[in-house]
């Protein structure tokens, strides 16, 4: 279906409001003058009041308050103001890395740039993935794999689903913090929007028996009430502003103030996307409290699609391990508990067995009339103890002990034992050749060997420099 062109006029307009970032330029869309492009809210509902009527099977882009029309912008045409070589830090497996790329910045945007606690949005704009959107100033910049052109007609898509997810968990925790504050007088102090759960840090240092569930029967509880959301754009001198909530502003915030309001719950200065009604936020979990930083407390929770993917992967783990127990779901803690406390029991036995298994391996040994001055064994299972037991029963300062323990072919540990001179000289040879990494002192070397493939080697290499040693007899 075709988008009325009164409707493309008010998602253009929306799109200057969107997070306060926009160039103050005089625009014609569709016969409507723009002459300034940070627009309020009742400006807003003035283009979108003229909406026609929804005929039938048609859907309209803005079904939303109109004050948070911008939030549930899905696309936007647009052009390119100026696109520059650069690059971005990245963390992959827990090592950084420079990718190399361009930042963008466009004429106007609906992707929002990391800030006030929510990352940012990802999307695309003419057809190339936007990788990160961070805050510079008044403007926001994309950056990107790959170069589009200065003055370039773009078209923005905005990836939906991280965005509906950020605005569930920020909205929850802009609730959150009203009732927690409201109810027990805890502050809010930070926060933190995580890829699987999102915490709130709280000013105090306990919180007592039966708070966290009273408040998240609240938060529900206005959830279900269908409470409206209105963003409201506010001048900095207005008197208004000193009565919300607000952690203060950046040194370089221009132009006017964004005010989140929760109707007749909570005023809270924020730069982030929110939804228009709190019945989006659909469920609040909250999960529990874990103690953080001197004299603060950090609540766990999560809110909306979240909720329904947790209960589904809580599920799931309890069909598994019914199915591995062999027992309700009632009874799986009594199950593993009980599993614990008899693995306890078979380790303790097995450490027994191991121990008296290496004094009569080193006996054995030294019991041999024509034992010689080198001993080598392998074992799949054992320790660290294990291998030092054998080396201090069969003593090593006339003998070259060398020791190992894991699968023949894989990772294990090892030990090498001996006169200081040599097991000095040829201790890190042996651990090269198994791949591994050790330290030593006394006589002893002893590490991780990362692969033992090349045992049989190291062997033969000890077996060599223990020829050089006077033969041992009992």
């Amino acid at each position: 279906l075709k988008e009325p062109a009164d409707v493309r006029a008010s998602r253009q307009l929306t799109a200057h409001v969107l997070f306060g970032f926009a160039r103050n330029s005089a625009d014609e869309v569709d016969g409507l003058l723009v002459t300034e492009a940070r627009r309020s809210p009742k400006e807003v509902s003035r283009v979108c009041d003229h909406r026609p009527p929804r005929r039938r099977g048609e859907t309209h882009l803005l079904e939303f308050n109109p004050s948070c029309l911008s939030t549930f912008l899905l696309q936007l045409d647009t052009c390119v103001v100026s696109c520059v070589p650069a690059e971005l830090t990245v963390e992959n497996n827990g090592k950084k890395e420079k990718l190399k790329g361009f930042n963008l910045k466009l004429k106007d945007t609906i992707l929002f740039p990391e800030g006030g606690g929510q990352p940012d949005d990802h999307g695309t704009v003419g057809g190339v993935n936007v990788l990160r959107v961070l805050r510079q100033g008044p403007e926001a910049v994309h950056f990107i794999s790959s170069a589009l052109e200065e003055g370039q007609e773009v078209h923005i898509k905005l990836d939906w689903e991280r965005r509906f997810d950020h605005m569930q968990q920020h909205s929850s925790q802009h609730l959150i913090t009203a009732l927690a504050d409201t109810m027990f007088g805890y502050k809010t102090t930070s926060w933190d929007l995580g890829r699987q759960r999102s915490s709130i840090e709280l000013d105090t240092a306990t919180v007592k028996p039966g708070e966290m569930e009273a408040l998240e029967a609240a938060v529900n509880e206005k959830i279900r009430a269908h409470i409206p959301v209105a963003v409201n754009l506010l001048s900095v001198d207005d008197l208004a502003v000193e009565k919300v909530r607000s952690r203060g502003l950046p040194d370089d915030h221009a132009g006017p103030i964004r005010i989140v309001d929760i109707e007749g719950v909570d005023a809270n200065m924020c730069c982030g996307t929110h939804v228009s009604n709190l019945s989006h936020l659909q469920v609040i979990k909250i999960l529990g409290t874990e103690k953080g930083k001197k004299n603060k407390t950090n609540l766990i929770f999560l809110a909306g699609n979240r909720v329904l993917k947790y209960a589904e992967k809580s599920y799931n783990i309890e069909k598994s391990l019914t199915a591995l127990l062999k027992t309700g779901a009632d009874e799986h803690v009594d199950a593993v508990d009980k599993l614990q406390k008899t693995v306890k029991r078979l380790q303790k036995s097995n450490l027994i067995i191991l121990r008296e298994m290496a004094v009569l391996i080193a006996q054995n040994f030294k019991n041999k009339p024509d034992r010689g001055n080198f001993f080598s064994f392998h074992n799949k299972d054992g320790d660290n103890e294990f291998m030092n037991i054998i080396a201090n029963e069969i003593g090593f300062q006339d003998t070259v002990i060398f020791l190992t323990v894991g699968e023949e072919k894989g990772a294990g540990l090892f030990l090498l034992a001996g006169p200081e001179n040599i097991v000095t000289e040829v201790g890190p040879r042996v651990s090269e050749l198994l791949q591994g990494k050790a330290a030593g002192k006394a006589g002893r070397y002893q590490g991780k060997a990362n692969s033992l493939v090349k045992r049989a080697e190291a062997e033969a290499l000890l077996k060599e420099h223990s020829c050089k040693l006077p033969t041992g007899e009992e």
